[in-house]
């Protein structure tokens, strides 16, 4: 007799989040690398054991959401509370088969607007303790340089 399974594949990927008692549970060290020029930092700044000198300190939970990050970033950094100013989160975690590191893209918020992944949470994208998190600050007054080449033909 053949079993079939009915659990979908959504299903497991949905994997619950474990709700954070922040009044019992010890704080984690995350260490954040900021850019303003609209761009993540390039691999090679964390190679062989540097970091881009752009690191703030926080200390938070797994739960805590992006938005939740943006306000603190934004007590360092007045000039980024003006609204519609662009943060794009990543993760930045060691790659042990070639001793690099890699960025997984996590998601955005932007000043003063609501948005679909402000209530998005470190532990939802896997984010493990020793991995760094990269955000590139992009002002509202400054437009994203082009990718590639315009070329007249």
């Amino acid at each position: 007799m053949a079993v079939e399974s009915r659990v979908t594949q959504e299903e497991i990927k949905k994997e619950p989040e474990k709700q954070v008692d922040r009044e019992k549970t010890c704080p984690l060290l995350l260490r954040v690398f900021t850019t303003n020029n609209g761009r993540h930092h390039r691999m090679d700044e964390f190679a062989r054991g540097n970091v881009p000198a752009s690191e703030l300190q926080i200390y938070t939970w797994m739960d805590a959401t992006l938005k939740e990050l943006t306000s603190l970033v934004k007590e360092v950094h007045p000039e980024a509370r003006k609204k519609g100013t662009l943060f794009s989160f990543a993760i930045v975690y060691p790659e042990p088969k070639r001793q690099g590191y890699r960025v997984k893209d996590i998601g955005s918020t932007v000043s003063g607007r609501k948005g679909i992944d402000d209530s998005m949470t470190l532990q939802s994208q896997r984010f493990q303790i020793g991995d760094y998190l990269d955000i590139a600050i992009t002002h509202p007054n400054r437009a994203l340089p082009m990718q590639g080449h315009m070329r007249p033909y």
